[in-house]
């Protein structure tokens, strides 16, 4: 079996002994190296596997075209959005990064959510004035703010309840936040409660930190607009490390501007990378990171082993993308 290993990440797909079943005397794989940012060579368009991490949109669109004997497409990327924009045939079976990115996702999450509640984005333009910005020391010193500037007390709601929350959740709980998850079934997970959109507007009501882990898929779109800003408290803190096109960004900036939003620490945007000219630069109370939190894959090497053996024995894989 033929698999394209892209050369944006190093992967290890041998295995000390052969799995439960399988003759070693077997053929081994052919792994192959490519250049996930120009068209494949003609020598490899007999592949079966394609592995996907940072590839450029022409590269995957290529791929799609001329890969006529492909049958799986593993990404590396917990959100399967660039593979499923490529018009790989539907027989293709495409699986995702999903437990790979939670780690390196929750910390930034929560560096992001502590930069936003410590007001480090007011204090590093103070620092780069040469100012001793004593005006945030009384206001953080303020009795009537003196709860807006921590985590202890605090209520934060994950939006998106899958295994990065289940990561994330425990952090804030240690720094003495009370977590609520949304997602699309209630009940508790991983110790915390977790209710649904139909909950949503009571939820955020009371919402000190709202946190976006939602993938982009049509009914996301925007999901965060203007009804959703505005059932927020007026100091509430946004974080969003998950889809930048789950957010009406246009209605994000008017908030912001107006003071009907405390903060927005963002590590994606709709367009990536962000066009120099977007408001979003600008906007105050915003902190960006240009879509880093999860560019670190771990376990990637086991997925992908695990998956070719699934996929040798006839086993469904892990981690596949519903296609319907």
């Amino acid at each position: 079996m033929k698999i394209l290993v892209p050369h944006t990440i190093t992967l290890d797909l041998t295995s000390g002994a052969a799995p439960a079943g399988r003759d070693r005397s077997e053929t081994p794989d052919e792994v192959v190296l490519y250049d996930a940012s120009a068209p494949l060579p003609p020598e490899h368009r007999d592949a079966e596997v394609l592995v996907a991490w940072a590839n450029s949109p022409e590269n995957l669109a290529d791929a799609a075209a001329h890969l006529p004997r492909l049958r799986w497409v593993q990404t590396l990327a917990a959100g399967p959005d660039a593979i499923l924009a490529a018009g790989f045939a539907p027989e293709v079976v495409v699986t995702n990064g999903r437990s790979l990115h939670d780690g390196p996702v929750a910390e930034h999450a929560l560096a992001l959510t502590l930069a936003a509640v410590r007001d480090l984005d007011r204090l590093g333009a103070a620092q780069r004035e040469h100012c001793w910005d004593s005006a945030t020391v009384d206001w953080q010193a303020d009795p009537a703010t003196s709860r807006h500037f921590t985590l202890h007390g605090a209520r934060v709601t994950i939006w998106g309840f899958g295994s990065i929350a289940a990561r994330l959740a425990p952090l804030y709980a240690a720094l003495g936040a009370h977590v609520t998850g949304v997602a699309s079934t209630a009940g508790e997970r991983h110790g915390f409660p977790v209710v649904t959109d139909e909950d949503l507007p009571r939820v955020l009501a009371t919402t000190d930190v709202l946190v976006s882990l939602l993938p982009a898929v049509p009914a996301t779109r925007h999901a965060f607009d203007a009804a959703r800003i505005d059932a927020l408290p007026d100091h509430a803190v946004f974080v969003n490390v998950g889809r930048g096109a789950t957010v009406d960004e246009e209605a994000l900036v008017a908030a912001l501007r107006e003071g009907r939003l405390g903060c927005a620490a963002l590590d994606v945007t709709e367009t990536e990378p962000l066009p120099s000219d977007s408001p979003l630069w600008d906007t105050p109370r915003t902190i960006i990171t240009p879509h880093v939190a999860g560019g670190r894959p771990q376990g990637a090497s086991a997925l992908v082993r695990e998956n070719v053996e699934n996929l040798r024995a006839g086993r469904p894989l892990r981690n596949v993308v519903p296609r319907g």
